[in-house]
């Protein structure tokens, strides 16, 4: 029932911007972490970008001052805004959060399917 649909991946030159969006709906009683995975071709589903509970972030160093990562609980919504992109960003980006359903719930993490970011040279 619950779902995540990432959007916003577009194709982008480098040094280029790009905000990445993701809502969740279904039964949801409360998010507690949310945050970001990447693909490129070729290579495993990287970390990315994290924001808690207590709205810390952390961040993978090769995006370190580059990407900025929000979260908006009302509207159950986590964004990765992606700045002076390089064709090294190029992936598929996904999102999760770790997502309680009920009250005194265990919290699980969901995924989305994913949306393609391609930085051109």
């Amino acid at each position: 029932q619950v779902q995540l649909v990432e959007s916003g991946g577009d194709l982008v030159q480098s040094g280029g911007s790009l905000t990445l969006s993701c809502e969740a709906s279904g039964k949801i009683f409360s998010i507690k972490e949310m945050g970001w995975y990447r693909q490129a071709p070729g290579n495993q589903r990287d970390f990315v970008a994290h924001i808690s509970e207590i709205n810390t972030t952390d961040f993978i160093a090769s995006v370190k001052g580059r990407f900025l990562i929000s979260r908006d609980d009302a509207k159950k919504r986590v964004y990765l805004k992606m700045n002076n992109l390089k064709p090294e960003d190029t992936a598929v980006y996904y999102c999760y959060m770790h997502i309680l359903r009920f009250r005194d719930d265990y919290d699980l993490r969901y995924w989305g399917q994913g949306t393609r970011v391609t930085v051109s040279a």
